[in-house]
């Protein structure tokens, strides 16, 4: 090889790429549709039906490539619950990391809690529940999940304690708040007619007043 001519930059070997070769947009097509396939499993209440095998025979693909991305029902569970993240968790961390005073951020989050949650979403977490009872890594990925969504009010309400000048700690406020959302949403899924919407008004804006 000739060498460099002075004052040219000394020629460069290409990285080497480390790590696992990286998914053909195919199997991350198959994969999706895995994902999917599974969410219609637990969304119809087929728990007890829900396998490898029958999530692979609805999918369409061969039980072996079902195991290919996922090693068992497990796996899918947990890519199911980090699939519908965007659909319950990143809103809410939007409503609360946006621009604007703890008023501002409690109204879009109030208007999120007052948005009726689809019928899949809500039985979808009826069924993971169901798994996290049942399984020890999907009750350990799913109280992460919980831990994710209840840090949310704790952010809001830190807004608050900033706003007063501190001094407050957020934490039992915003648990307080994050313990409320969960009650009601246990009263509506046994056909509750209770209106979420004022009651978690009234309980913010009592919490507020009290700092």
């Amino acid at each position: 090889m000739a060498p460099s001519a002075p004052g040219s930059p000394a020629p460069t070997t290409p990285p080497v790429r480390a790590g696992r070769p990286r998914v053909s947009a195919k199997g991350e097509q198959t994969r999706a549709r895995l994902i999917a396939a599974a969410r219609t499993l637990l969304a119809g209440g087929m728990s007890e039906r829900f396998t490898t095998r029958n999530v692979a025979a609805l999918c369409g693909v061969s039980h072996g490539m079902c195991h290919y991305h996922f090693q068992d029902r497990t796996d899918l569970v947990l890519a199911v619950i980090a699939d519908i993240r965007p659909e319950w968790i990143h809103p809410l961390e939007a409503a609360v990391s946006g621009e604007g005073s703890f008023a501002q951020r409690s109204e879009r989050v109030l208007e999120l809690l007052t948005r009726p949650e689809g019928a899949e979403l809500s039985h979808l977490h009826s069924a993971l529940h169901w798994h996290a009872l049942n399984d020890a890594r999907v009750r350990e990925c799913l109280e992460a999940e919980y831990s994710r969504w209840r840090a949310c009010f704790v952010t809001l309400f830190a807004v608050l304690a900033d706003e007063r000048g501190g001094g407050v700690d957020p934490r039992p406020l915003g648990e307080a708040v994050a313990a409320a959302v969960d009650g009601l949403a246990a009263a509506e899924s046994l056909g509750s007619e209770v209106d979420p919407g004022p009651v978690l008004r009234a309980l913010i804006r009592t919490l507020a007043a009290g700092v």
